[in-house]
């Protein structure tokens, strides 16, 4: 890319202030190269024109300059410019406090976790507590993480450690004892405080025992941090080439941090939330909760910040059992809801009356039925008082789905939301063993989806996942692991075409979350948000993803990441 400087966008805690090397709102920017539009009206072009935050022009080389006269120009060479991708999954807050955790999810045993607590034990001395993020059921003994195993490696303070699918806690007898948790303490409604055979806890906390009892105390923070665990988020989007995201699982220290970010003139990004409803088992309370959520979206509506809806987590995972199936486990656990019908019904029912957005983590076939269940009665109540407003309601992660159930979305109007990510053959093998064969062949199927008609929209899930696009799209494009390709892919046949994939995760994401008349493609009138990279895998192939860099990120027609990385 011409038009280069050796600027660095590398401090993780520095605001969302764009960079000094600035387009020319005056004069225009022209931007050329190989141009993926995403827009199905015009796929390809050769050059864009960025007048203020917007796009001016979308088309051919020559028109450009015409369009722009005497404007600048960057090149971008043997690289391409994509639209700048809209996450349709993520978890801000998390993301950015997941950041300055320990890592775990390169762990493939018990003495790799072991090496990274220790390390970062040592690195934090004066830490309260020691928090991890990222192990796989996989890498610990027989798959059953217990409180000795972490205390053999700290004893002196209170260990926490999400997993990889930020499902399950898995803590030690210090972070117990700090917790209130006994081997009488009751699970709450929709978790479970695992015990082995005697009754004695056993050290993991799955579902809503880990979110109710444990996370209210390992994420106790105040509103600096909230604010430094925001850029360092919004930092690794910029470096990565995102620029818009979907919090599903808003809450009110992630709003209160995006609304400080934003009072500051802090946020060059935009944030589409779903307020999270807790499952707590006292119906008037999940129903004031939708109220509430109502209410802030009502209200909330900046130009950076809205509330589209709200989140209900009606299933767990497949990993730790806890999704609901229609069918047993291969172990022979039965699976479960987190909210069963007759709970889940009357809060989406509440909540499409009062016109908000509808999104349901579902992963296992019994939670996607159930869900599709109760948006079937919404949409036959809609109908029946006359409401045809598009609600484009959508459920989130739909891993394992019965295909007779598949072809009920398009008719709804129901996104499926899914991420490539979780289908990376890395952190699969407990994935299938708990499915077995035959249901785990029909896992993570977008082709059957999409030849149903319905939207697709990809994001990544952060921070149950890496947040990066780019090796997400690798994942779409192949079905491989970009950290190891040369693991057997899982149901390769379901790959998308790589320019699909983009975008699915650019334009889907944006029309799911209503953004389709502000971005999500590069044309003429909609925000000039973009991202520049260092070689073309529309040309060279999805390989080249897990090398290609971001050179640079424009945001509203703002340079808010540039790195003088080249190609090599």
């Amino acid at each position: 890319m011409s038009e280069r400087d050796d600027t660095h966008d590398d401090d993780p805690h520095d605001d969302d202030t764009p960079d000094d090397d600035m387009p020319d709102d005056d004069n225009g920017l022209i931007i050329h190269g190989r141009v993926l539009t995403a827009d199905p009206a015009q796929p390809w072009a050769e050059a864009v024109v960025i007048r203020g935050a917007h796009l001016e022009f979308v088309g051919s080389l020559a028109e450009a300059r015409q369009c722009a006269g005497d404007a600048r120009e960057i090149d971008a060479e043997h690289g391409i410019v994509l639209p700048g991708f809209v996450d349709a999954h993520a978890h801000l807050l998390n993301t950015g406090a997941s950041l300055r955790r320990a890592q775990l999810r390169e762990a493939k045993s018990l003495d790799d976790i072991d090496a990274s607590l220790r390390s970062w034990a040592s690195a934090h001395p004066s830490a309260p507590r020691v928090l991890g993020i990222g192990w796989l059921f996989s890498a610990v003994p027989a798959g059953e993480p217990t409180c000795q195993m972490l205390d053999a490696i700290v004893d002196d303070r209170p260990v926490y450690l999400d997993a990889n699918d930020l499902h399950s806690v898995w803590v030690n007898t210090a972070a117990l004892a700090e917790l209130g948790i006994t081997d009488d303490t009751p699970d709450p409604v929709g978790g479970r405080i695992v015990r082995d055979a005697t009754g004695a806890a056993t050290g993991l906390l799955l579902e809503n025992a880990g979110y109710h009892l444990a996370w209210p105390v390992m994420n106790v923070a105040d509103d600096a941090e909230h604010d430094r665990q925001l850029q360092a988020a919004l930092h690794a989007y910029r470096c990565a080439g995102t620029t818009s995201a979907v919090d599903m699982g808003l809450e009110r220290s992630g709003l209160a941090a995006l609304m400080r970010a934003e009072q500051r003139g802090e946020l060059a990004f935009t944030v589409v939330g779903h307020w999270l409803i807790a499952r707590t088992g006292r119906p008037a309370g999940e129903l004031a909760q939708v109220a509430h959520a109502a209410a802030l979206a009502a209200r909330q509506g900046s130009s950076r910040v809205r509330i589209a809806g709200i989140k209900l987590i009606v299933d767990g995972t497949i990993d730790g059992c806890t999704a609901g199936m229609l069918a047993p486990y291969a172990n022979g656990e039965p699976g479960e809801l987190i909210w069963d019908r007759a709970a889940l019904e009357p809060v989406v029912l509440a909540a499409d009356e009062a016109g908000l957005q509808i999104a349901m983590h579902a992963i296992g076939d019994l939670a996607v039925r159930t869900a599709i269940d109760v948006l079937e009665v919404a949409a036959q109540r809609r109908a029946a008082r006359g409401d045809t407003t598009e609600r484009r309601h959508r459920i989130e992660h739909l891993e394992y789905v019965d295909e007779a159930d598949v072809a009920r979305l398009a008719p709804l109007g129901i996104t499926a939301s899914m991420q490539p990510v979780h289908c990376d053959p890395a952190i699969m093998a407990n994935w299938v063993a708990m499915l077995g064969d035959e249901r785990a062949a029909r896992g993570f199927a977008w082709p059957e989806y999409l030849a149903h008609g319905t939207t697709l929209a990809l994001g990544t899930d952060t921070p149950t996942a890496p947040y990066e696009p780019l090796p997400n799209m690798f994942i779409a494009a192949t079905r491989k692991s970009p950290g190891d390709p040369t693991l057997t892919p899982h149901r390769p046949d379901f790959a998308l075409p790589l320019a699909d994939a983009i975008g699915h995760a650019t334009r889907d994401a944006a029309w799911a979350s209503h953004l389709e008349g502000e971005r999500g493609m590069l044309r003429a009138g909609l925000a000039a948000d973009l991202v520049i990279l260092d070689r073309d895998p529309l040309a060279d192939g999805p390989n080249s993803l897990l090398q290609a860099r971001v050179l640079r990120t424009i945001i509203g027609g703002r340079t808010v990441h540039l790195s003088s990385t080249t190609a090599s």
